[in-house]
């Protein structure tokens, strides 16, 4: 199980490797993704998008119901988002939007779809202000072999009151600060040591 350590007796060729992180990230509008973006400037690692076979609607309440419906019954949205090589990876971090108070259902497709048994999970947040829900808490459940660290939640847009991308300018600034200060309370950024 991998463990983020500053320890100074750790063996210079276990290093964070940049390699071996994946940031995969669910965005409607696009602030996760602008969130997932600045979380790989400051550690490397490949980006993905999780993509599903069939999008949801563009209309807001249609996807709501949706959703809620997919909850519900625990229906979990097949994903056109493949990854083939997720053993390669060690540290990989789940970025998702809050809806109704959850996580998406395509985020629980990806958490079940892969052996992440071992691996360092790392979660990550936009909410319309109201918080992350039971987001962070279905990380830990879903991925019980894993080792999950403190997740990073942050005010995004507010898509019920057509509120859409707000992550740039001044906002952005103030986000990548937060992720900056995240990263470095949790042990996750560049030049930091990891220890199996």
């Amino acid at each position: 199980m991998a463990v983020i350590t500053k320890d100074t007796n750790v063996k210079e060729d276990s290093d964070l490797n940049p390699d071996k992180i994946l940031i995969v990230y669910l965005s409607r509008t696009n602030n996760t993704k602008a969130i997932a973006e600045i979380i790989q400037r400051n550690v490397g690692g490949e980006l993905v998008a999780i993509e599903l076979e069939k999008p949801y609607p563009e209309n807001y309440q249609a996807t709501v119901q949706q959703v809620v419906n997919e909850n519900e019954t625990g229906y979990l949205p097949p994903l056109k988002t493949k990854i083939d090589s997720i053993q390669n990876y060690d540290v990989i971090f789940v970025g998702f939007p809050t809806w109704g108070m959850k996580m998406p259902p395509p985020i629980k497709t990806f958490l079940h779809l892969d052996d992440l048994k071992g691996k360092t999970i790392i979660p990550f947040n936009t909410n319309a202000g109201y918080g992350v829900g039971s987001g962070f808490q279905t990380v830990k459940e879903l991925c019980p072999d894993s080792k999950v660290l403190e997740g990073f939640e942050i005010k995004g847009g507010i898509e019920r009151d057509r509120v859409y991308f707000v992550i740039k300018d001044e906002k952005a600034k103030e986000a990548e600060s937060k992720v900056k200060s995240w990263l470095q309370k949790i042990k996750v950024v560049k030049g930091v040591k990891t220890q199996q």
